[in-house]
């Protein structure tokens, strides 16, 4: 089993919460009542969604927990500008499935493609209209027809009753902004990338990327690996480890003023579960997973195969996916032999990298 690479010393996570909640401490006694504007202004960046008993409480403060993370291409509100207009109802471009095991410790991160066939359950959209159930539809449409609940219904049954705890999901917007917050990222391209679909130009070597760009170069699925969304994947995991460092470096967390630039930049287009919908709740969870490290996330990607002759199709590899969600359900690391199935290439980008 593999987890994340070492690039360096990382600050442990319990000194980084300490660090989290002195420097807010201090910047709430300096400010005196700016600070209940601070905290107004981060709860009115989340927006909740009520999923009631979809989702399952986990059993204590230290148990498995199991968080959906939905990367929604609405093109609503601030998003249109991000992503070039269009149609507001969106899909869900990026699916992360957090498993974090108990003691909270170590975690698997499980990519779920959204080109993937699946079998959408009957469900009850947020709206409250009732959707019969569908075989053979592409992931992402689930999200677009059914939303939240749809969502968190169908991952359930993709992986054979495997219960959320909570769910996320974050807009165009919001990532762009904590992108620039955190002052970009610096990428080497084996290869250029022209892609059309998202706009992304970039020849080979170094580049230093704004809040925009990064974007550009995470949804792209053109111009990376064979076309598919496996290859995009690839490159959506080495940002998250580069994200993960960045976010626990030192130099950040003892800048208060710095530090609520990426708190407001990370809780805009934010939407949560009513539970989590608030920034103590956030903070809350954050801190119970206080002894989790970028280096011990194991990063997965659901096995896949193309569909014959149609690089935009997905066919899940039966036996695999089954192995992936069964030692997560019996809250175990995935096995090796699980991963080997899912066909993908290099995705040409050499390192990403988040200057601190």
């Amino acid at each position: 089993m593999t987890y994340g690479p070492r690039r360096g010393r990382i600050p442990r996570p319990g000194r980084t919460a300490r660090i989290v909640l002195c420097s807010f401490a201090g910047l709430m006694l300096l400010v005196g009542g700016a600070a209940a504007y601070t905290w107004h202004r981060l709860n009115h960046n989340i927006t909740g969604v009520e999923l009631g008993s979809l989702l399952t409480p986990a059993a204590s403060a230290t148990s498995d927990l199991n968080i959906l993370v939905v990367g929604s291409d609405s093109r609503a509100g601030k998003n249109a500008s991000r992503a070039g207009g269009g149609d507001d109802t969106g899909r869900s471009d990026t699916t992360l499935l957090l498993h974090v095991y108990a003691g909270r410790k170590k975690a698997t991160l499980v990519s779920i493609p959204r080109d993937t066939i699946v079998d959408r359950p009957a469900c009850t959209t947020t709206s409250g209209r009732k959707l019969t159930a569908r075989e053979g539809v592409m992931f992402n449409s689930v999200y677009e027809t059914g939303g939240a609940p749809c969502t968190v219904a169908t991952v359930e049954a993709l992986s054979g009753g495997l219960r959320v705890n909570h769910y996320v999901e974050v807009g165009f917007n919001g990532f762009a902004e904590l992108m620039d917050a955190l002052g970009g990222a610096d990428v080497t391209l084996a290869k250029p990338i022209d892609d059309k679909e998202s706009g992304l130009h970039l020849p080979a070597g170094k580049h230093h990327l704004d809040g925009q760009q990064a974007l550009d170069l995470v949804r792209t699925r053109h111009g990376v690996g064979n076309g598919s969304d496996l290859g995009r994947i690839q490159l959506q995991h080495q940002f998250l480890t580069a994200l993960i460092g960045r976010v626990a470096g030192g130099k950040l967390l003892t800048d208060p003023a710095r530090l609520f630039d990426v708190a407001d930049a990370a809780t805009k287009s934010l939407t949560a579960d009513s539970s989590l919908a608030h920034v103590g709740d956030l903070a809350s969870l954050a801190y119970s997973m206080r002894g989790l490290g970028a280096r011990d996330v194991q990063m997965v990607t659901l096995p896949a195969q193309l569909e014959q002759g149609d690089e935009d199709r997905l066919v899940p590899d039966a036996a695999r996916v089954a192995k992936v969600w069964g030692a997560l359900k019996a809250d175990r690391p995935v096995p090796e032999d699980a991963l080997s199935g899912t066909a993908s290439g290099p995705n040409g980008i050499g390192q990403v990298v988040m200057p601190g």
